[in-house]
Order: C-alpha cells, then sequence, then structure tokens
C-alpha cells in the first residue's frame, strides 16, 4: 500500500476508540494478550532497572513486573490510566513510580531515562509509528532495551488482501490491520545506534511477535544474539 492509499490513524480517533473500551477493556482482552504480557514482562526482567510501559492502558502487566523493578507507566486515554491508577492503589504497587498521561511521540521525559522501554500493542495503534519509536530510542539508556508486542503485517498473499480491506474498519477500533516488517526494518536502517536483539511469533496462533532492540551504545554488538542462536546482522532476523 503506498503513501497515498495508507489508512491511518489520527489521535483523536484512538481517544475515542480507547475512552470506548476502558470500561471492559480487561474482560475482553486480559486471557487474548496474556501470554505476549509474561513474554513482555519477562524480556524486560532480564534487563530490570528503571522500566517505562508505553501505553500502560489498564494496568494489566503492572502487578507482574518484580518489585526491584522500578515501574513507570504513560498512556494517551485518561478513562485507561484511572483504571490503571486503581489496581496501584489496591494492590498497593510500591514500585510502581508514576503513571503519566502522555503523547508517545513526545515524550516528556529526558534522553536515557530508562533502561526498558516496554511497548505491548502500541506501534500499531499510534499516528506516527517511526516518531513513536524515535522516542522510545530516545529515552533508553546505552545498553538498555526496547520491547515490543506487536501484530506484524503480512507481506503478501490472502492475508495481505485482508488485512488492507479491514484497514479502515481497523482503525475505528483504534489500530493497523496492516503494518509490515518493512517499517520497521527501515527505522532500524536510519538508526544506527538501534540492533534487533530478537524477533519470534507468540502462541498460540503466531498473531503477535515478540520484538527486542538493543541501544547499542557501549554494548559489544558481536555478543548480542537472536532466538536462533545467530546474529545474522540482526537487520535481517525473521
Amino acid at each position: 500500500m503506498t503513501a497515498a492509499t495508507r489508512v491511518d490513524l489520527d489521535i483523536d480517533t484512538i481517544h475515542r476508540a480507547y475512552a470506548r473500551w476502558a470500561p471492559f477493556y480487561d474482560f475482553v482482552f486480559r486471557a487474548v494478550f496474556e501470554t505476549g504480557r509474561q513474554a513482555a514482562v519477562a524480556a524486560a526482567e532480564r534487563i530490570g532497572g528503571r522500566i517505562l510501559e508505553v501505553g500502560v492502558g489498564t494496568g494489566m502487566s503492572l502487578p507482574e513486573y518484580s518489585r526491584n523493578s522500578v515501574i513507570c507507566g504513560i498512556d494517551i486515554s485518561a478513562p485507561m490510566l484511572r483504571k490503571a491508577q486503581e489496581k496501584v492503589t489496591e494492590l498497593r504497587l510500591k514500585n510502581v513510580e508514576g503513571l503519566w498521561e502522555m503523547d508517545a511521540e513526545k515524550m516528556n521525559f529526558p534522553d536515557a531515562s530508562f533502561d526498558v522501554v516496554v511497548a505491548q500493542h502500541v506501534v500499531t495503534t499510534v499516528p506516527n509509528p517511526e516518531a513513536t519509536l524515535d522516542e522510545f530510542a530516545r529515552v533508553l539508556k546505552p545498553g538498555g532495551e526496547i520491547v515490543l508486542i506487536s501484530r506484524v503485517g503480512a507481506e503478501a498473499g490472502i492475508r495481505l488482501t485482508f488485512e488492507r480491506w479491514f484497514s479502515p474498519a481497523a482503525c475505528k477500533l483504534g489500530w493497523r490491520s496492516d503494518f509490515s516488517w518493512q517499517r520497521y526494518d527501515t527505522w532500524l536502517r536510519r538508526n544506527s545506534d538501534i540492533v534487533l536483539v530478537e524477533r519470534r511469533p507468540i502462541p498460540p496462533f503466531g498473531h503477535f511477535s515478540l520484538i527486542r532492540f538493543a541501544k547499542a551504545d557501549a554494548l559489544d554488538v558481536g555478543t548480542l544474539g537472536v532466538a536462533n542462536g545467530s546474529l545474522k546482522s540482526t537487520r535481517n532476523v525473521g
């Protein structure tokens, strides 16, 4: 799909969509996203330290982080954040430093503020995914990781045709149905300090993937591995 024909999201659509989802988001998506959520938290905990969860939503992940990690959360949706704050209060999550209403494309954090940036089902739901990824990289410390759970669109075939057909309806619901890996790869190629560490499908059906990027400054890139144990210039994995 060309830039001229691509159906995209806008911030007002996102606000409206997630205000509608907030009251029953946990009921609908807790089980659906559970495996990916656990994989993202486990990946983040391998680094630990100060962790930013972008698109924290209703806070489903917050109780699953180690109490040794310091968790910050942001979301564009105030109704979602209210649900997240209720969890922090009810569960006495003292390791949660704060929750803020904030645009992922324009975060109010200094450079190199976090050891890990986690974003679950976020990249395909923001108006400008590449600008959002740039912000993730900006606030990440050298040696840290960006941990994503994301749906990666088809490159060809019937699934691609369906995703393009469904794209206008998906946007009204608050996400994209046809976000291809090529966009991640293009972003990587213009960010020389970011390398792909891992990309693997999440069971049971593999509709979503765990994607890990590392900020390579101060790292020995040669020690970075991928899921199959080899480093294929990490940019061409998957």
